[in-house]
């Protein structure tokens, strides 16, 4: 099985904000589906258009996010639509928008969130 791997960062707006992503793409309509219930199952319904929420295990968060136990969980954004997944790699918090504890992954971070995406694609049998 080949599996690829697209790191790249998307400009958001003209005010030259940037978003690193995990993302694979030219997903089947049967595979946009199996996915889509897969992470329903595991991580509940959509929050928005597609967005789910996978939460990052806490032995994995930096010193900064374990501290801000308000903060908690933190999460992983996954957008799933049709034809892509996309995984921001920033951590964030469902509970502010604004906080130090948000913040993009750690080495470990991003490897686990890729090990838990190649996870669930080999579950469900999906060659990428």
């Amino acid at each position: 099985m080949l599996r690829c791997y697209v790191l790249h960062a998307a400009t958001i707006c003209d005010n030259s904000n940037f978003m690193k992503q995990y993302v694979i793409d030219e997903l089947r309509p049967a595979e946009f589906e199996a996915i889509k219930n897969h992470l329903a199952d595991q991580y509940g319904p959509a929050a928005l258009d597609g967005v789910f929420w996978i939460p990052v295990e806490e032995h994995l968060l930096s010193k900064i996010q374990a501290a801000h136990r308000a903060c908690r969980p933190h999460y992983f954004a996954v957008e799933l639509d049709e034809n892509r997944l996309a995984c921001e790699l920033l951590i964030r918090t469902k509970s502010r928008l604004r906080c130090d504890c948000i913040r993009y992954a750690t080495e470990a971070q991003r490897n686990w969130l890729i090990a838990v995406i190649d996870g669930i694609f080999d579950r469900l049998s999906i060659v990428t």
